[in-house]
């Protein structure tokens, strides 16, 4: 470490360590928490996600609309999304306005769980996390029900924007301050890109001999020793782990990332627009419509063995039903398949796979399963939450390190002065 180069190295790595360790530390904690968002919300509320499968049929989308209405009277459904596992419950979103807002009976449950944990739901996709549709989800304005597919019950009711876990994840991404703590995530996410990149460099040894250190704890020294090679060695092993969510993060942070994807890939730099309806000429009665078990139905003979479809109803006369198909095997549960309808003839007026979106988007989609560890399942899951704690840790022991050099060199300083 003699080396003035390696001297000014270190000197960023440290300062750099130092003015956003704090930061580093809470985004890496509240990340780890994500990492498991929608086990976790599974776990705490079985009864709203899972039902007893029934020897009979399923009750079409009608029927189940006419029990979320006769629990809301006044809401105005605006999407479904039916799973192939019959043990699932239905999902219903609500579109937003006066009938959305309004509170179920009392005594009923209501447990803010959270929305998101189920990945796409009836609702359009979020923007920059591929999922299909223009900007954020149209149907994320009003509440989420959860219904018995076989008696009609309603299992619960959350809304999106008013949970544990969306409130966590408004701390993680830009500490609820809207424009500028997005800002301040996204400016803290660089850094922790060059902490990671400074610390290899230092890390990296110049003899041979030394490489073994470097890669193994040694378990029986002292605490000063272990809190070194936690720093060291472990920041070695995650430092991989930990430059591609930080990567990732700042992907999700600054809008010209996905600009400078959208350019170097020839992708179109917005989303088209969504498809309309043929609107039929007036007549002396009320124009028909294609329902929604129609739709699902449909959806079911083009893809018969899809985990789950979700149907997104237009809430203007000349919007268009959209239909979002995921397919087994897929990398993420934003990959899917969609199509859009006309709300009157029920033809088929534009279609994309998840192969034919445009490479930019399907890049840009990967960023929150990646950062989150979703994209591998479980196992890489886990591995996402070991690292994220390990992030929280090294702020800690590299400020124990320098505390512990200063103290050194305070003690030193004395002897050569009495020498």
């Amino acid at each position: 470490m003699k080396s003035p180069v390696k001297r000014f190295i270190r000197n960023i790595h440290l300062y750099l360590g130092l003015a956003s360790g704090l930061v580093i530390v809470f985004v890496c904690l509240t990340g780890s928490i994500l990492v498991f968002e929608k086990e976790l919300e599974q776990a705490w509320h079985p009864e709203r996600y899972t039902v007893a499968p029934a020897t009979t049929p399923a009750l079409s989308l009608a029927q189940l609309t006419a029990a979320v209405q006769a629990y809301k009277p006044k809401a105005k459904i605006g999407g479904f999304k039916v799973y192939a596992d019959p043990a699932r419950s239905v999902e219903v979103s609500l579109a937003g306005g006066p009938g959305g807002k309004e509170g179920g009976p009392k005594g009923n449950p209501s447990g803010k769980g959270n929305a998101r944990a189920e990945g796409p739901g009836p609702a359009a996709g979020k923007p920059g996390e591929g999922g299909p549709g223009k900007g954020k989800g149209k149907g994320d304005g009003g509440p989420r029900l959860y219904v018995n597919p076989y008696t009609g019950a309603i299992l619960g009711e959350i809304n999106p924007r008013d949970n544990f876990f969306h409130t966590v994840e408004q701390l993680h991404r830009g500490l609820v301050a809207g424009k500028i703590g997005k800002l301040v995530m996204g400016v803290s996410a660089s850094i922790f890109l060059f902490i990671l990149g400074t610390g290899l460099v230092l890390w990296w040894p110049v003899a041979r001999k030394a490489l073994t250190p470097r890669l193994t704890v040694k378990w029986g020294s002292g605490w000063k020793r272990l809190n070194h090679d936690f720093h060291i060695v472990l920041g070695f092993y995650a430092s991989l782990f930990l430059f591609v969510m930080a990567l990732t993060g700042v992907g999700m942070s600054f809008d010209w990332v996905g600009q400078t994807i959208n350019k170097v890939t020839n992708s179109p730099l917005k989303r088209p627009e969504p498809p309309v309806s043929a609107v039929p000429a007036a007549a002396a009665g009320p124009t028909a419509k294609v329902g929604a078990d129609a739709v699902l139905a449909l959806a079911r003979q083009q893809a018969p063995n899809a985990e789950s479809y979700s149907l997104q109803l237009p809430k203007e006369p000349t919007g268009s039903i959209r239909v979002a198909v995921l397919r087994p095997g897929a990398i993420t549960e934003n990959a899917t398949d969609e199509v859009y309808l006309d709300q009157y003839s029920g033809q088929v007026i534009s279609g994309q796979t998840y192969a034919q979106r445009p490479v930019g988007q399907r890049i840009r989609g990967l960023f929150k399963p990646v950062h989150t560890g979703a994209i591998g399942g479980l196992p890489t899951k886990i591995l996402a939450f070991v690292i994220a704690l390990l992030g929280a840790t090294f702020p800690i022991t590299g400020t124990i390190m320098w505390l512990n050099r200063i103290r050194k060199k305070g003690k030193k300083q004395p002897q050569l002065q009495a020498a």
